[in-house]
């Protein structure tokens, strides 16, 4: 039973049950809080919700803390799920929240400490640059523009020169710290229109907090200095010290490059997992599993198993865990280990994924095997057929359905990246290489292929809207050029990527790679191109816009190309 209109309260069982259930499927990591405090960090902590006595009953437990409520209704806004809950033994209820934003402030605590921010940049940029006065900053929501309160932003006008600043306080998550750049070309071009040809704005100062300037800086080195000056500098807030940073400095982006997995050898007769994955097929629905069985052992390092018309993916996490996917979302895992202190492997097969994770057995396979064809049956794509060549992908509400559409995306790429460019050769592709090191999840993701004429190829894919996009290619980019192009074996000519059995049977050039930005053509925010449009000439780019109808196929509707691209 689906929950009734988002902004209605429910008092039904069934309806709370399931908002509950569905809430925390679109949103595993979400916050529980109580009373503006948070009560339990749901990507830490371990729940479950059930039913009992005509009650529903939402048990949470960490290592802080165990707690039971009984839930009396539910009302959903957009990313808050509101409800009233109730101790056991207690008569007053109490409010709780559960909220898919890890970042969340109260308004008061973030307004005061952006609007004492606001009046201390205004103070040092008096102080430190008095040749152009007192700055007049804005912070208010500009949505036309894009600009948001997290940005204190203004001119420093002296004559007919001016430059653009822009800031961010240290009160800021790092997201947003380091979303400063694309904010600061937003703003460096309003200034310019808006100037109207009175005056030259040179270019852009942007202020972060003491060291925050690692991402900004290395963006930095790649932008078009025929286009703008940049400046950045570094303020202390305690002490009020502003210090200017090197933009020629690369900054210090760590990231860690793991030796490429040899897939078909683990899953291979004989490999490590091979006694296990004829378990975890007899779950599929009969279809999905023959093709598996069929596809099996054929197929080489990348290709997904069975063909991506099934939806069906087998993917090595490490040389320990194999991973089970449907398009793009995980429902099954393989792990291998030892026996107590012994050197007999074992192979553990676990349905679910995250706090849902459940160990396979004989006892309960009935049971795992209804959850997995209810997986199957609610992320699938339903088409209406419109005479010989239309088609029209049914939406569904679903969560299942909806859930990590960019891992969908992935999904389908991998299988068939060609159909991007016919430049793009169809094997093999890589995910999130390399990994940035210490995230574990940038809401984003990256492949890494090479083009029929052996040049590495960066792909940033979105599903959504985002007005990072072109940065964070930018950044994946840099990370791949330098592991292409530094470290290079005086013997054999390879570089890091290379030596680490990426692309073996390729003789890479030595050129940096050419950078792909996919998203859904109604997905690609307008902030994009230009951003884009600042970046130095060596960065090649290639901008797709894809049908609407992307589950169905793969189809560009549209790409605009960088000169060099």
């Amino acid at each position: 039973m689906s929950m009734r209109p988002a902004e209605i309260e429910t008092h039904d069982p069934d309806e709370i049950l399931q908002a509950l259930r569905d809430f925390l499927t679109e949103h595993s990591q979400s916050l529980l809080l109580e009373e503006g405090e948070v009560l339990f960090d749901l990507g830490e902590a371990r729940h479950t919700i059930e039913r009992a006595q005509g009650k529903v009953v939402l048990h949470l437990w960490s290592e802080q803390r165990n707690q039971v409520r009984r839930i009396l209704s539910a009302r959903r806004r957009g990313g808050v799920l509101r409800l009233k809950a109730q101790r056991f033994g207690q008569k007053t209820p109490q409010s709780l929240e559960l909220v898919n934003d890890r970042g969340r402030r109260s308004p008061v605590t973030r307004g005061g400490a952006r609007e004492r921010y606001v009046r201390l940049l205004r103070r040092v940029l008096a102080r430190e640059f008095p040749e152009t006065g007192v700055p007049e900053l804005r912070s208010t929501m500009d949505l036309e523009h894009s600009f948001g309160p997290a940005y204190p932003r203004g001119e420093q006008v002296r004559g007919q020169r001016a430059w653009a600043v822009i800031g961010v306080g240290a009160a800021e998550s790092p997201a947003i710290i380091d979303g400063i750049l694309t904010l600061g070309i937003l703003w460096l071009t309003h200034c310019r229109e808006r100037s109207g040809g009175r005056r030259v704005v040179e270019g852009l100062r942007l202020i972060v907090p003491a060291g925050a300037a690692a991402t900004t800086l290395a963006r930095l080195a790649w932008m078009d200095a025929r286009i703008a000056k940049y400046t950045l500098y570094e303020l202390d807030e305690t002490t009020e010290t502003l210090v200017e940073r090197d933009a020629g400095d690369r900054g210090n982006l760590a990231t860690r490059l793991v030796r490429a997995a040899d897939e078909m050898a683990a899953m291979a007769p004989g490999g490590r997992f091979a006694a296990a994955i004829p378990r975890v097929l007899a779950l599929l629905p009969e279809r999905a599993g023959e093709a598996a069985q069929d596809s099996a052992g054929v197929h080489g390092r990348d290709r997904l198993l069975p063909a991506a018309g099934e939806g069906f993916e087998m993917r090595l996490r490490s040389s320990a865990e194999l991973a089970f996917l449907r398009h793009g979302l995980e429902f099954a895992r393989i792990r291998a280990g030892f026996e107590g202190e012994s050197f007999n492997r074992t192979l553990e097969v676990t349905i679910g994924s995250g706090v849902h994770e459940t160990v396979l057995t004989e006892e309960n396979a009935d049971a795992m095997r209804a959850l997995v064809h209810e997986l199957f049956a609610r992320r699938s794509v339903a088409e209406k057929v419109h005479g010989a060549a239309m088609h029209e992908v049914q939406e569904t509400g679903d969560p299942l359905f909806r859930l990590q559409p960019e891992r969908w995306l992935e999904s389908l790429l991998r299988a068939n990246v060609s159909a991007l460019d016919p430049h793009l050769a169809p094997a093999p592709v890589y995910a999130q290489v390399p990994a940035i090191a210490g995230a574990t999840d940038r809401g984003m993701l990256d492949l890494l292929a090479v083009t029929v004429e052996h040049r590495l190829a960066v792909i940033e894919i979105k599903a959504e809207e985002d007005l990072h996009f072109a940065l964070q290619g930018l950044d994946y980019w840099i990370r791949v050029r330098d592991h292409h192009l530094a470290h290079v074996d005086p013997a054999t000519g390879l570089g890091d990527l290379q030596q680490h059995g990426y692309f073996p049977e390729t003789r890479l050039l030595s050129e940096p790679p050419v950078l792909y930005l996919v998203a859904p053509a109604l997905r690609i925010h307008p902030a994009t191109e230009a951003v884009l449009r600042h970046l130095d000439a060596r960065v090649g780019w290639t901008l797709i816009a894809l049908d609407e109808r992307w589950r169905t196929r793969i189809q560009p509707v549209w790409r605009k190309r960088s000169a060099r691209a």
